[in-house]
């Protein structure tokens, strides 16, 4: 019998993402100049208001006020009318020198390998091959929703002109009982929108240009994959504004704070989550580096074979190196005549988890952070860009070359494949 799966995403106007935003941001503007940076920072917006806390060790000395208004600018909360706008809204920092007592874990080790991980927990990694870029596909197409729709409104706003920063997407698709997806069921939009008419008359014309402007452009994103492309039906059921008006938003109209999107952040409810945010810390948070590398593993395998889905789960104690398990789950799709544990031992000896090699190996210590926080930390193009970071605090400023999303590169297949003899 067939099933329903849902999953949903946020704009980068959503009050949370802006708070993730800008804590990226600031997380960057220290390691560009010192790329050693101990940051754990978490952002609150409100009405006119952000508020900043945290804790940092480093050498650099950056504009806090400054990072934080270009971020909600580059956002385009621009307009004294969304009661929360770059050039007005008051931003107040508590962030403060990191604990000695945490500090101690992950600095000071005679040898830099030995750094221990910044905190404990457990850190998933999933990949399928659904798509592409190996993600779950609801969530593939949620965010592609949005990110199409931010497109619009930044350069071709007279498409839909009454577009504002905040949003949401939400996407159920159906799945035969061998998990293959039959069809798109049902998408939903809320999009804020300035207020240009009566209710009905708003909600029709939204509505009417989602399903024929927007949900186009995102077919076309899909224009290799006719297997995605026929789960276009015409019988999908749209749920758009379904309140029917969506003028007050952004962080007037919710508050928002960093890491309380971590679904949105991953998989959207496929395979599992450890429950710790990535936004704002450094990648001695195993939080955030050891989940980039479980990805990692979890991709490469589906890459090469090894199963049409995998889920690869890490742990760690706080200031221990050695993480405590590497677990494997194929979900009885193992195309390798070994037992899930069989897997996992041969990764336990392909990869090296200890903090500090995972940084090394996906090239953490450097200002890659503030792309991540919108539109997903997983299934991004791997590129490498150049980075210029100015401010009054550093008015020469540094340009850095850098290279974003290295953990989705498919950068050990032919080795799985070696091991596994696939």
């Amino acid at each position: 019998m067939s099933y329903l799966f849902t999953s949903e995403s946020v704009s980068e106007g959503h009050p949370d993402k802006v708070a993730d935003q800008i804590s990226d941001s600031l997380l960057d503007e220290f390691l560009a100049y010192d790329a050693e940076s101990k940051v754990a920072c978490e952002t609150l917006v409100t009405t006119g208001q952000v508020v900043l806390a945290g804790e940092v060790k480093s050498k650099a000395y950056i504009d806090i006020q400054e990072t934080a208004r270009k971020v909600i600018e580059r956002i385009g909360y621009t307009k004294s009318e969304y009661q929360f706008e770059a050039k007005s809204c008051g931003v107040l920092s508590a962030i403060h020198e990191q604990s000695d007592d945490i500090n101690r874990g992950v600095d000071g080790r005679i040898d830099p390998m030995d750094q221990g991980a910044g905190d404990q927990g457990m850190m998933f990694g999933y990949a399928t091959n659904e798509t592409d870029n190996y993600m779950p596909l609801a969530l593939d197409l949620s965010h592609a929703l949005l990110f199409e729709l931010a497109a619009i409104r930044k350069n071709e706003l007279h498409l839909m002109p009454y577009l504002r920063p905040d949003a949401k997407s939400q996407v159920t698709i159906e799945y035969d009982d061998n998990g293959t997806p039959l069809r798109i069921d049902t998408i939903v939009i809320s999009t804020q929108h300035d207020d240009f008419a009566d209710d009905a008359t708003m909600q029709s014309q939204i509505k009417n240009d989602v399903i024929n402007i927007l949900v186009p452009r995102v077919k076309s994103k899909y224009k290799i994959r006719e297997d995605v492309i026929s789960l276009f039906t015409d019988d999908i059921t749209y749920h758009v504004n379904p309140t029917g008006r969506f003028v007050i938003g952004g962080p007037h109209g919710d508050s928002g704070l960093t890491g309380r999107k971590i679904i949105v952040d991953t998989y959207g409810g496929k395979g599992a989550h450890g429950g710790g945010a990535f936004s704002g810390k450094d990648p001695s948070k195993v939080d955030r580096s050891a989940a980039y590398a479980a990805r990692h593993i979890a991709k490469n395998l589906v890459a090469a074979g090894v199963s049409s889905e995998v889920l690869v789960q890490v742990s760690y104690a706080i200031g221990v190196a050695k993480p405590m398990n590497i677990y494997v789950n194929t979900y009885g799709k193992s195309n390798v005549a070994m037992a899930d544990g069989e897997i996992a031992k041969v990764i336990d000896r392909m990869f090296d988890m200890r903090p500090k090699a995972i940084e090394e190996r996906l090239k953490l210590r450097n200002p890659i952070y503030s792309e991540t926080a919108a539109y997903g930390h997983m299934g991004r193009e791997p590129q490498i860009v150049t980075k210029e970071f100015k401010s009054r605090y550093n008015p020469k400023g540094i340009i850095r070359e850098v290279e974003l999303f290295t953990w989705e590169k498919l950068d050990y297949v032919d080795a799985i494949k070696k091991e596994f003899n696939l």
